[in-house]
């Protein structure tokens, strides 16, 4: 699958909030999926098929039921080909030290 239809996907904020919401608890149906949404069936059905076709979302057939299920692998080969070039170790460090101040803050 292309890195296109990868950063294409997760380009929006819904889309997002779905991988957000498997990553949190995978293999949900359609309908668990959509009682966190607030908009349609037919809407979250489309963005699921985004998903889908970027191949970070795999599903598996239980009956007459589809359960979702997050696939992290192309999320990892962008880290892989964009983040871990850029020096991996000085981003945690930052990200560790904003934490840190954030902490403080409160």
């Amino acid at each position: 699958m292309s890195m296109d239809a990868v950063f294409r996907a997760l380009a929006d904020p819904t889309r997002r909030q779905l991988l957000d919401s498997l990553h949190a608890r995978n293999g949900q149906t359609l309908n668990a999926l959509c009682a966190e949404m607030a908009m349609t069936r037919q809407a979250v059905t489309k963005h699921l098929a985004i998903l889908e076709e970027a191949n970070l979302v795999t599903t598996i057939r239980r009956g007459r039921e589809k359960e979702h299920y997050l696939n992290p692998v192309p999320i990892n080969e962008i880290a892989d080909r964009w983040i871990g070039k850029f020096e991996r170790g000085r981003l945690t460090a930052l990200s560790d030290l904003k934490k840190r101040l954030e902490r403080e803050d409160r």
